[in-house]
């Protein structure tokens, strides 16, 4: 058995990993598992940054080697794939056939199951919504040994509960999922720099509806009249161009370091630099999907930047009545507060609802920051910023949280009592274990 860790290396709960390779023997697997050890948790590529993919006790059942394409219909777009396909592998054979996935988070190194788990969501949830609505079907095992397919219109409580449901219900062997047509795997993209916050939300009101992809990089160690300042991006699939891959070279980063490469004085450099780069005001390009939706993907293990501690995401949405007062108190507090992110990511979610249970997004504006782990100064820092989003109705992304108290959570997702019922008992994550019980 190998030893596996959370995407943000915090906390530091090394997992014993059980692996599966055959649908046919996954379940016994999982729940001899489970059965030896209280209980256990599913495990994809562990993308997720905090504990919700860490198991209770420690030993979780990893899919990864479920990676076989099951059937596609390329005239209709219907795939259907086993849970520990990753997205880079249904983009392979999807882009060069004229289909993309109609929902993206920001790294394709994500498994289908993984994607269910956490209804991950991307620069379109404006128009498109979450990666849940686009589910068609999905066969999910319990350990009771029973064994059921999933849809809206059968066993749609599970199917519910199970989308966004943090691999609580069951293991998911297979999901079906509609892609969506595209004539080019090109993007045509503007970006827009902007100087401050409320040039954002401009910005965003008059551009989002015209769009199919939107978000912003905002500069997190600005303050007073430039506080939020940053570089809005717009993005649509090109109409004409090549159906082809991306080439990008990789790079890995080779070792851990000893400390993290950010700090107050090399953040604020940085994001003078990154902000400064686009000497126009208004620049237009034409892309690769590659480079447009995984930046961060050319760049191999690159949480080990963040040196031995690790790092911890802060994500969190607020409603659009608290929007713009919200994001100003949060990037005023993270600005005076001797840390800070070079990935800030600022973007509006829409109202295009979720069939998930607890599903993250909701209408409003989303803000997301890495943090590298110093724990006097990440937990007054986070203190602040709960005290934010808690009194704006807002909520923090379970997929990357590592610290929320388990009151902001049960407030915030009203319908956990509900998963709680259909959660399968011999699945137990941390996060579930530190959110839920007293």
């Amino acid at each position: 058995m190998s030893a596996a860790l959370s995407w943000g290396r915090y906390p530091n709960s090394p997992q014993e990993v059980h692996a599966v390779a055959w649908r046919d023997a996954a379940r016994n697997a999982w729940v001899e598992a489970s059965r030896e050890h209280g209980t256990s948790l599913v495990f994809g590529n562990g993308r997720s940054y905090g504990d919700s993919c860490l198991a209770a006790s420690g030993h979780v059942v990893q899919t990864l080697s479920l990676d076989r394409l099951i059937a596609a219909d390329w005239q209709t777009g219907v795939l259907r794939a086993e849970s520990g396909v990753t997205l880079e592998q249904i983009l392979n054979v999807a882009i060069p056939r004229g289909w993309m996935l109609p929902v993206t988070p920001g790294t394709k190194y994500v498994t289908l199951g993984g994607a269910i788990a956490n209804d991950v969501h991307g620069k379109n949830h404006h128009v498109r919504g979450t990666f849940g609505r686009h589910v068609r079907r999905f066969a999910l095992a319990r350990s009771d040994r029973t064994q059921f397919e999933c849809a809206p219109d059968e066993q749609s409580e599970f199917f519910s509960a199970t989308i966004g449901g943090l691999g609580l219900t069951g293991m998911i062997l297979w999901a079906e999922i509609q892609l969506m047509p595209i004539r080019s795997s090109m993007i045509d993209v503007t970006s827009i720099r902007f100087a401050n916050l409320d040039e954002f939300f401009a910005l965003s009101e008059r551009l989002d509806a015209l769009h199919e992809y939107s978000v912003a990089w905002v500069d997190c160690q600005s303050r007073g009249s430039a506080l939020g300042r940053g570089i809005f991006m717009v993005g649509d699939h090109a109409k004409d161009g090549p159906l082809e891959l991306a080439s990008r070279k990789k790079r890995t980063v080779p070792f851990t370091l000893p400390i993290p490469v950010f700090n107050r004085a090399t953040l604020r450099v940085f994001n003078e630099l990154y902000y400064q780069k686009q000497q126009s005001n208004e620049i237009r390009a034409t892309v690769s999907y590659d480079a447009y939706f995984y930046p961060l993907d050319s760049l191999l293990e690159w949480n080990r930047i963040y040196g031995r501690a690790g790092f911890q995401q802060y994500q969190c949405v607020v409603p659009p009545g608290a929007a713009r007062d919200a994001s100003r108190a949060i990037l005023d507090a993270i600005a005076g507060s001797g840390t800070g992110s070079f990935l800030a990511v600022l973007k509006r979610c829409g109202d295009v609802c979720s069939p998930g249970l607890l599903s993250f997004p909701r209408e409003g504006t989303s803000l997301a920051l890495d943090f590298p782990q110093r724990d006097a100064l990440n937990t007054r820092l986070f203190a602040q910023l709960d005290a934010i989003v808690r009194e704006a109705g807002g909520r923090i992304y379970p997929a990357k949280d590592a610290h929320m108290p388990g009151a902001d959570f049960r407030a915030a997702y009203p319908q956990w009592q509900q998963l709680e019922a259909l959660r399968d008992p011999a699945l137990l994550s941390r996060f579930w274990e530190r959110t839920t019980r007293p």
